[in-house]
């Protein structure tokens, strides 16, 4: 009896034993991905300014981030390249 209570708590204690150095594996990977994450730098584009309305599905989209087309000299603007083919179809 005293034999299967020690194997008990060998388990467990082998148990939380394998829990933290998971636990810090993980942590040393996430750490790692932080690093590289900041590392590189992000680019951003800026998304205020002028509004242009899409003339397929109605959503307005900055000039600055919009996908354009030029129609009949005219400056089209897109949210999306689906909505730009959309137009083109029609």
């Amino acid at each position: 009896m005293f034999r299967n209570a020690f194997r008990l708590i060998l388990v467990f204690v082998a148990a939380v034993f394998v829990r933290h150095v998971i636990a810090m594996i993980a942590r040393a990977f996430s750490g790692l991905a932080n690093e590289t994450a900041s590392s590189k730098p992000t680019q951003r584009q800026d998304v205020s300014g002028e509004l242009k309305k899409d003339p397929v599905c109605g959503t307005f989209v900055a000039v600055a981030t919009s996908v354009k087309r030029t129609v009949d000299g005219q400056v089209m603007h897109f949210c999306s390249a689906a909505c730009r083919d959309k137009y083109r179809a029609a």
